[in-house]
């Protein structure tokens, strides 16, 4: 059994300092490539849901996906983040730990451990 979900890059550093850390302790984790196996647009509520007002920190600012959709400064809604992530799975900031109702985007990779 897991403790945890982790959606993640393989080719990320702080995902893969994520998973050492995890491992250090002992702490089993369904790992989920979410590039490989972009999460469903339940799986993507779900997830704005646990992360509540902090589900924008779920989008990558930087990517030029993000500018074209056109919202400029201002915060997107739990809604725009999901529907947004559902088309461009590449926006997932990295690594995101889901424990439980609770959720954590992981950078840097030790703000994980306050889901356990």
């Amino acid at each position: 059994m897991t403790d945890c979900t982790v959606y993640y890059n393989p080719a990320c550093s702080k995902c893969r300092a994520l998973l050492v850390l995890l491992q250090e302790r002992g702490i089993a984790a369904r790992l989920v490539d979410y590039l490989r196996t972009p999460p469903s647009a339940q799986e993507l509520a779900d997830l704005v849901r646990r992360l509540g007002d902090a589900a924008p920190q779920l989008l990558r600012r930087d990517d030029s996906d993000y500018a074209g959709l056109g919202w400029g400064e201002r915060e997107p809604a739990a809604a725009d983040v999901a529907a947004a992530l559902q088309r461009f799975p590449q926006l997932l900031q990295r690594p995101v730990v889901v424990r439980g109702e609770r959720a954590v985007v992981a950078r840097p990779p030790e703000l994980a451990l306050d889901l356990f």
